[in-house]
């Protein structure tokens, strides 16, 4: 704790001096600031999506972005680690103002402060939208981008309204991840509970262990939860990997036997934007229109 709040007082004073006009919230607590920083580092894909969708320019990126709606910020920027961990001598040679570190990266706040002073901004739990409207509302404030803030978070509320309008009514959902052949399951509560709270979903399986890799199950598990909605994040896919994709390892009698399979209730979520980029304004919108959709063309 005396260590958080050592950065926390080495972010204020570099960039609020002795006095500060308002507070920028991280994961760690309100920060003061004040001054626009000039140069950034961001290692959290989310907060990096969230901060172009608001025009705010990043000098120092992680060398995998993930999402090809971000590869255009390559250019013109320098590369100082990945998403695990920062490269230290790339970071002093850009000599950031400011570095934003999450999820991931949130471990190397410590590391990343010998360099600037550095702000978490770890996003999770079944409030994310909430969560991500925040942000949007901090980064906003800081980069003096309030309103195009402003008109995101009413932009994530319009989606996420629209995609709670399409699932009202229409059953029951179990959210699975594939990893090549291996197939885990999420329900309310754990990594990705947000959709359910977001949306009211009724889950098929309430009591899924809250795992952060979710509660290994088998194809009969599938079968037995008989879901009407199957809401699948394929992992391979999502980190780049070559390993079986989610349609090859879901294709299988017991899966078809499920309500699910057999009505063609089967949604593949935008992997990066759901694995990667949670939180992130642009990556949210995009999971919540990709529900909407299917929704929409299902009879």
């Amino acid at each position: 704790m005396m260590k958080i709040a050592s950065m926390a007082g080495l972010l204020a004073v570099t960039l609020a001096g002795a006095s500060s006009a308002a507070h920028i919230d991280t994961a760690r607590g309100q920060v003061p600031i004040e001054t626009t920083p000039a140069t950034i580092a961001v290692f959290d894909i989310a907060a990096i999506d969230t901060l172009d969708s608001l025009g705010v320019k990043i000098a120092g990126l992680p060398s995998n972005l993930y999402l090809p709606e971000l590869a255009h910020l390559k250019e013109g920027s320098a590369v100082v680690g990945d998403i695990f961990e920062p490269d230290l001598e790339a970071l002093s040679e850009l000599a950031p103002d400011l570095i934003i570190v999450g999820g991931r990266s949130s471990t190397q706040i410590e590391a990343a402060s010998q360099v600037a002073p550095t702000i978490d901004m770890t996003m999770d739990g079944d409030d994310l939208v909430q969560q991500a409207k925040t942000r949007l509302t901090a980064y906003g404030a800081l980069f003096g981008k309030r309103t195009e803030a402003e008109a995101g978070a009413k932009a994530l509320d319009a989606v996420v309204e629209e995609a709670k309008t399409a699932v009202t009514g229409r059953g029951t959902v179990l959210i699975v991840m594939t990893n090549g052949p291996k197939v885990t399951a999420y329900g309310p509560g754990s990594r990705f509970g947000w959709v359910h709270s977001a949306l009211d979903l009724p889950a098929a399986v309430p009591d899924v262990e809250a795992a952060t890799h979710g509660e290994a199950v088998s194809f009969e598990f599938i079968r037995n939860a008989n879901p009407d909605w199957l809401f699948v994040l394929d992992r391979a896919a999502a980190i780049g990997s070559e390993d079986q994709n989610a349609k090859a390892t879901l294709d299988n009698e017991l899966v078809a036997e499920t309500t699910a399979w057999k009505k063609g209730q089967v949604i593949y979520l935008p992997a990066g934007d759901f694995y990667i980029a949670a939180g992130g304004a642009n990556a949210m919108s995009r999971v919540f229109k990709a529900i909407t959709d299917a929704y929409s063309k299902a009879k």
